[in-house]
């Protein structure tokens, strides 16, 4: 993911490289596209950990192989049939824009150890020897550049290997030999993109780094704490609920709603954090007419209250001290403006902010709809009643934009 140019010198230790600075438009982006994306799309049964629990003897996987393949078959055998036939960049590349994500985060290489690039260090395991046939890095990566430059291109690169010779004899020598990173993840890595000045990355970088170091924390999948943090951080979720790959037998349910998803991007943002939304395309180079769904529809909410997305900051409060699910962001442009997050519209067509104190000049007006909303202070907070419905654009998550507000500091009980 790129970085402006930088002229520091950073020591190899962690005070000096967690002194860098997270690039701006990373902050301001909020919202990325991840891909896992292998030889596991083969199979496309549980999860992109696939091998590992085959070798691992998971009964389930265990079975299928048994109902469905050979005997003998290995996993280097699937490796034929990540045909990408039907990949096409560009058509990608437009979903991921219509979606509005500002960074997109492809699966470069697994834990499988299967390059998607022509890598030199992974003979004979990478997308140009094996299936497909071709750069799938290069050819994603130079049509989001061209087509979209407005969208940064990162990658995921997986720094061990389960079954990699050299990565097992490094564990095997407690990791006093590091023969695995010297031949094999450094290499591959500066194959990549020589990116030395210009690099963020997150905290995936060993055991005891996951939310102590790194230009952003991951701390965990699905990380999503509702609460502000100290440092910027990385909602890393999946539209399939239980899978980061696709999978066949995934029912209509197991997908994330467009409520869900929206609902899970507000929370994020309002508490500082970046939302990178998972896909998992198929084997041949599609992507499921469910996942283009979720991605559109998010990106048409955008087109309408993406003022209260991009850019933002969390405000004094992150959610509303009086209704709950309501989440707050704030503007940092020339005029300051609070934006509200309604997940569910009012019975009554109107609501209570309790975290929010009106001024003599208040002006409140809901996104996606040009009427200046009725307003009144009450005991409990901010009341704002609604316009009707069918005047406002948007058909979830509705956004509330408040010029000349206050926060207001909650009375206290005293018993």
């Amino acid at each position: 993911l790129g970085y402006p140019e930088t002229l520091a010198q950073f020591e190899p230790n962690w005070d000096s490289l967690d002194s860098r600075e997270l690039p701006k438009w990373y902050d301001e982006a909020k919202i990325g596209i991840f891909l896992h994306w292998g030889v596991f799309s083969v199979p496309s049964f549980k999860s992109a950990w696939f091998w590992k629990r085959w070798k691992d003897g998971s009964e389930d996987i265990v079975d299928f192989m048994k109902k469905n393949y050979p005997p003998g078959f290995t996993y280097q055998d699937f490796g034929p049939s990540f045909t990408a036939e039907f990949f096409n960049p560009y058509e990608w590349a437009e979903i991921f824009n219509a979606s509005g994500a500002r960074y997109i985060v492809l699966t470069s290489k697994h834990h499988e150890g299967f390059t998607l690039w022509p890598s030199k260090y992974s003979w004979n395991w990478n997308s140009m020897d094996v299936g497909p046939g071709r750069d799938l890095v290069g050819d994603l990566s130079k049509e989001i550049r061209t087509a979209f430059p407005h969208i940064k291109f990162g990658l995921y690169h997986s720094l061990y290997e389960w079954f990699n010779p050299l990565y097992l004899q490094d564990e095997k020598n407690g990791y006093n030999s590091n023969d695995f990173v010297r031949l094999k993840t450094m290499p591959e890595l500066y194959e990549l993109s020589p990116v030395r000045k210009s690099v963020v990355v997150n905290d995936r970088w060993g055991k005891g780094i996951t939310c102590h170091h790194g230009s952003f924390y991951t701390c965990q999948d699905k990380f999503n704490p509702g609460v502000l943090q100290p440092h910027k951080w990385e909602n890393c979720m999946t539209l399939d609920k239980y899978s980061w790959v696709y999978n066949r037998l995934s029912p209509l349910q197991n997908y994330l709603t467009i409520e869900e998803l929206l609902n899970t991007l507000v929370k994020t943002i309002s508490c500082g954090g970046n939302l990178l939304v998972n896909t998992g395309p198929t084997h041949d180079g599609r992507i499921a007419p469910i996942m283009e769904e979720r991605l559109r529809q998010m990106g048409s909410w955008l087109s309408i209250n993406g003022e209260a997305v991009y850019g933002s900051k969390p405000w004094v409060y992150q959610n509303d001290t009086y209704t709950p699910d309501i989440w707050f962001t704030r503007s940092t442009g020339a005029e300051s403006f609070v934006y509200a997050f309604i997940s569910t519209w009012p019975e009554n067509s109107y609501l209570i902010l309790g975290s929010v104190k009106k001024t003599t000049k208040s002006v409140v007006q809901m996104l996606g709809c040009t009427q200046v909303l009725q307003t009144e202070k009450s005991r409990e907070g901010l009341k704002i009643w609604f316009p009707r419905k069918n005047n406002v654009k948007s058909n979830w998550n509705f956004v509330l934009k408040m010029k000349y507000v206050k926060p207001r500091i909650p009375k206290l009980k005293y018993l």
